[in-house]
């Protein structure tokens, strides 16, 4: 298994929900983020994510919206 590299991940990680512990830790993100029928900060345009919106059906609304940011 590949060690993280959470200095670098922070770098590139546009949460804004500063108290969360998980930044950085991209595996544990993804997990918690999951388990509540959502998606992390980094699949959001930095507008959207500060809404912290982060249903899949604003992913969808986004996407269809916007196409690639």
């Amino acid at each position: 298994m590949r060690e993280c590299i959470m200095e670098q991940n922070k770098k590139k990680c546009n949460c804004t929900y500063e108290p969360c512990g998980r930044k950085g830790i991209c595996c544990e993100c993804l997990r918690y983020h999951r388990r509540s029928g959502e998606l992390p900060a980094c699949f959001f345009p930095d507008d959207v994510e500060k809404t912290y919106d982060r249903s899949l059906k604003r992913f969808i609304e986004t996407y269809q919206e916007r196409g690639r940011w």
